[in-house]
């Protein structure tokens, strides 16, 4: 649909559901492990936050000598359709987002940042249609790079948490 369209705003969106699944796929695995192996899965997962953030730049960089605008419509439609699954996953992942370390952390703020780039897709779309503009989707690409960014700087943070706790348990020193 992304392509269809000639979003690059959708097309990092989409990647997007691509690092869902590998984060999801990671979480399953690594539940039961210790606490040393969960962080080292929390970093793991910090790349594969990145890679929508990666593909947004690629796509924005080879369109900004010319901006077209997307279709509208099939950009509008798609991003509504995940905002309801999204919206469903992110709910059910908020009342445990702070017991389960970096996985947890992971798993909540892929499907919180899904639900926050479908709402700012539809905007764009808005936006673009009104304005006839392909800039509104380049600035919001930037803005999918920027939560990316922050997003894996967060599990990135609660992995070293882990990190440290388990040479902690473990009686080493920490530095």
């Amino acid at each position: 649909m992304a392509l269809a369209a000639g979003s690059v705003a959708l097309l990092a969106d989409s990647v997007d559901f691509l690092e869902d699944t590998a984060i999801n796929l990671l979480i399953a695995l690594a539940l039961g492990w210790s606490l040393r192996r969960r962080a080292v899965v929390g970093r793991l997962m910090v790349l594969v936050l990145l890679v929508p953030a990666v593909a947004a730049g690629w796509a924005a960089v080879q369109r900004f000598g010319d901006p077209r605008p997307p279709e509208v419509a099939p950009v509008v439609l798609a991003s509504l359709g995940a905002i309801v699954v999204n919206g469903a996953s992110a709910l059910l992942l908020t009342g445990i987002r702070r017991h389960g370390g970096s996985l947890t952390a992971a798993a909540f703020l892929s499907a919180r940042n899904d639900v926050v780039v479908n709402v700012a897709v539809i905007v764009m779309g808005v936006v673009t249609a009104a304005t006839g503009s392909g800039w509104p989707d380049l600035v919001l690409g930037a803005a999918i790079i920027a939560l990316g960014l922050h997003a894996a700087w967060e599990v990135w943070e609660a992995s070293e948490d882990e990190r440290l706790a388990a040479r902690a348990l473990a009686g080493e020193t920490i530095d």
